[in-house]
């Protein structure tokens, strides 16, 4: 009996260690967007920017149009788009920062299929000389 209780508990942690891996795998599962392809969704009007960087960033200066995650995500299902497959994409400081997920994922929760991932930010989206806006 010792001997399978030696052999079991370290089957349950690896099985718990890659139960806890699939599920970080999956909160991270929101495709890149290139800043090309982002500049031409808002040409045509075709996207709906959620900013995560914080509300103080946001009145800084945001990607034209963005909303202000921080202060929105209470009542972001009245902000986003009727078309649950309308294009949704979520950003925050640049390739090193995870704050978009809080963002990409609350949209995901709402029945949002379409969420891209701008990893650039919006640090990247300034050094390719860009656009923002202030907000209010």
């Amino acid at each position: 009996m010792k001997r399978a209780v030696q052999f079991t508990l370290p089957v349950l942690g690896l099985l718990a260690f890659l139960a806890t891996w699939v599920a970080a795998a999956g909160n991270d599962a929101f495709p890149d967007i290139s800043i090309p392809d982002l500049k031409a969704a808002i040409a045509e009007n075709k996207v709906t920017l959620l900013d995560a960087n914080g509300t103080a960033s946001w009145r800084e200066g945001h990607i034209p149009g963005a909303l202000d995650f921080q202060a929105s995500k209470g009542k972001l299902s009245e902000l986003l788009p009727t078309d649950k497959n309308a294009l949704i994409v979520a950003y925050c400081g640049g390739p090193m920062c995870h704050a978009y997920q809080a963002a990409a994922t609350a949209a995901r929760e709402l029945g949002y299929s379409n969420i891209r991932h701008l990893s650039a930010g919006i640090k990247g989206w300034r050094q390719a000389n860009e656009k923002t806006e202030p907000g209010n």
